[in-house]
């Protein structure tokens, strides 16, 4: 399999995998009024934990990559 496919493949699935996680757990600013910045708007969020989401985001793209691999190399699936 060429390197470039895989390295493709994860590139798609990371970024699939991030914007589906990117509205997890996040808290808009009016939801708790302690944390409002004067002149942000009410519905920007308070913490999204984005360094967090981008390394789960990663071991999960990396699993869903090696299956793939594993998918395309064996005889399961013909992708041809």
């Amino acid at each position: 399999m060429n390197p470039a496919t895989i390295i493709l493949v994860y590139v798609i699935a990371w970024w699939m995998v991030f914007f589906a996680a990117l509205p997890v757990g996040v808290k808009a600013q009016h939801e708790s009024p302690e944390d409002m910045v004067k002149g942000s708007p009410e519905s920007a969020p308070v913490n999204p934990n984005l360094k967090t989401k981008a390394k789960v985001t990663s071991v999960i793209a990396a699993a869903l990559t090696i299956a793939y691999y594993f998918l395309a190399t064996s005889d399961l699936i013909n992708f041809r």
